[in-house]
């Protein structure tokens, strides 16, 4: 079905301004058929579809409390409705591949595969992004052969097993762990320290997966860069966005590199990370960070620019590319992200005074509509 979008204020060309926008054929249009199905978009901004590169709450749909799972099919039915309702058009499920059992081991990573591939058409562009942790060398064959078959679209280097070494003298951080993995916390400190035994051969581990990658042409990332050593460490086997960099000199470096560096919009929203790094607004102001990604809270991607416009530095047409253009264009994307004829009909239709989402449009279809949509139907 064709559609007219008539009369809100349209995002193109990195400015916003009265118009209409016409989407037929899967794409934006530069023009409607006679037959279009119009809606009146006066009063609403008609912003391009959010991309997000890095989204992990599908895993409480998976398991909502330490210990209780759930299908990966009911919870990626759930995930997919949290994300239109968000306004994401492409979402990057951010898969941890760990070596820890239950939430993030190697049955899961095979379900939620299963259950994607299963889900697929979905209007929702639903993508895989590989979070693969370093010392998970059981499952490194199956990740190439995931990652040659195309079931991977993104490779995040992973590694969180040195953090975790240095709390397990802690006793709640170590049930918090064991927990998630279904186990008892003796039996996890026992297994750390397997996994930790064998870090020798993680550096041939994560060339192999470097190789694949590049072999497949998908984008890589590097996650939570301590220093520049990291960065250029991680650089030099083909990645080149910074994910979460725990340092400004980290960001400051990447972007002098002309890579992308993605931190989180629950940081923006909330006026800063919840684990005392460095704060994401005031970076994206002076162009140090590119790229928003939801983390952990779809709908801080939406507010996101919003809050930054309300900070006064960037504007909101400027802002709306952290979540958009920049993320599109940093995962290879050339057919998202703005709003030109041609691109892929993605666009989402939000009332300012929330902000809130008022229609989702995926590949020129309707994908949400809410009540407030319907009633402005033409």
């Amino acid at each position: 079905m064709a559609w007219l979008l008539q009369g809100g204020e349209v995002l193109r060309d990195g400015a916003l301004g009265r118009g209409d926008l016409a989407l037929d054929g899967g794409m934006v249009a530069a023009t409607a058929p006679a037959a279009a199905r119009r809606l009146d978009a006066a009063g609403l901004l008609v912003l391009p579809g959010l991309v997000d590169l890095h989204g992990d709450a599908h895993e409480r749909g998976l398991q909502p409390r330490p210990g209780i799972g759930f299908p990966p099919a009911l919870a990626l039915r759930d995930s997919a409705a949290q994300l239109l309702a968000s306004g994401i058009t492409t979402a990057f499920l951010g898969v941890t591949l760990s070596w820890e059992p239950g939430l993030r081991s190697l049955a899961t990573w095979r379900a939620l595969l299963a259950a994607l591939a299963a889900a697929r058409p979905h209007p929702l562009d639903l993508r895989v992004h590989l979070r693969f942790e370093a010392d998970n060398l059981e499952a490194l064959e199956e990740a190439l052969a995931d990652i040659a078959a195309g079931r991977v679209h993104l490779l995040g280097f992973n590694d969180h097993t040195p953090s975790i070494l240095k709390k397990l003298g802690n006793a709640k951080e170590v049930a918090k762990y064991a927990g998630r993995a279904g186990m008892g916390a003796e039996e996890f400190r026992a297994l750390v320290e397997a996994v930790a035994a064998r870090r020798g051969e993680v550096p041939a581990a994560r060339a192999r997966l470097a190789a694949a990658a590049a072999a497949a042409g998908i984008p890589m990332l590097s996650h939570d860069d301590a220093s520049l050593e990291d960065r250029a460490c991680f650089r030099g086997l083909g990645a080149r966005l910074c994910e979460f960099p725990m340092a400004e000199a980290v960001a400051a470096e990447a972007r002098a590199q002309g890579e992308h560096v993605v931190m989180g919009a629950p940081n923006v929203v909330r006026g800063g990370s919840h684990l005392g790094w460095a704060s994401a607004a005031p970076l994206a102001e002076r162009g140090l960070v590119t790229v928003l990604a939801s983390d952990y809270h779809w709908p801080a991607l939406l507010a996101a620019p919003f809050a930054m416009a309300a900070r006064g530095r960037l504007g909101l047409a400027e802002a709306w590319a952290l979540v958009s253009a920049n993320p599109a264009a940093a995962a290879g994307l050339r057919d998202r992200g703005a709003l030109a004829p041609g691109l892929r009909g993605d666009a989402v239709l939000v009332d300012p005074a929330g902000p809130a989402v008022v229609a989702v449009f995926c590949a020129g279809e309707a994908a949400l509509l809410t009540a407030a949509a319907v009633a402005r139907l033409g």
